[in-house]
């Protein structure tokens, strides 16, 4: 703990002291500040009632019950950052460690390359059959595929490049929808695309990933990692 003492040279005049005494030692927390001050406005409080008409028991326990929200709000509020902070600092490492890794994220981009296609598919309920439409970059039709029943969640695929006449077609970009249903009823689906995780950003909503469609995806976008 540090002293400083500051002299006044003109105390001596009117004899009284003007030395000064600052404490540098740290200050207590918020939560302790706060704390002190309701203990010492109610301690005045109690000093200064009117004796014929005390405060009642019951209005006491309730400014104390007032004093205990504020330290326990102060306190929550510090666990929730220090968890925060450890959130940020595990999605760091997830993410970084994703580098180089195949992802499939929500998109209908069916690259085939050497008459081999990566795609996915999700589904938000299980499903009795599930199938493809494959289109090429003209908008037409080249295949449909009937891959069956699914559970719910995100699924894999592969496509040997053939079309429905099991003519191998030339590599390129393709793309895929999915349509799914169960007892004759529609379940909702959505085709998932393959990319390769190039590069890690941190932005203001957390981490985005380059896994080169051009824009950035949310790290919470990944379906699967492959």
């Amino acid at each position: 703990m540090a002293t400083t003492v500051e002299n006044n040279p003109y105390s001596g005049l009117n004899g009284v002291s003007t030395g000064k005494t600052t404490d540098k030692s740290s200050s207590k927390s918020s939560a302790d500040e706060i704390q002190n001050q309701f203990m010492t406005m109610l301690v005045t409080q109690l000093r200064n009632q009117d004796p014929l008409n005390p405060m009642q028991s019951a209005e006491m326990t309730s400014q104390l019950a007032q004093i205990n929200t504020v330290s326990g709000i102060e306190k929550l509020n510090s666990t929730l950052s220090s968890m925060m902070s450890t959130y940020n600092a595990s999605q760091s490492m997830q993410a970084a460690a994703m580098l180089g890794k195949n992802v499939l994220i929500p998109g209908g981009n069916l690259g085939l390359v050497k008459s081999q296609a990566v795609g996915g598919f999700e589904l938000d309920g299980d499903a009795d059959k599930v199938t493809l439409t494959i289109k090429d970059a003209d908008g037409k039709v080249v295949n449909t595929v009937d891959l069956g029943a699914a559970k719910a969640g995100s699924h894999l695929y592969a496509w040997d490049g053939k079309d429905d006449t099991d003519t191998v077609l030339k590599d390129g970009t393709y793309t895929v929808t999915v349509e799914a249903t169960k007892g004759g009823t529609a379940v909702t689906s959505r085709p998932l695309q393959l990319g390769m995780v190039s590069a890690v950003v941190r932005g203001k909503s957390g981490y985005q990933l380059d896994v080169g469609t051009g824009t950035l995806i949310n790290y919470d976008d990944v379906r699967q990692i492959l």
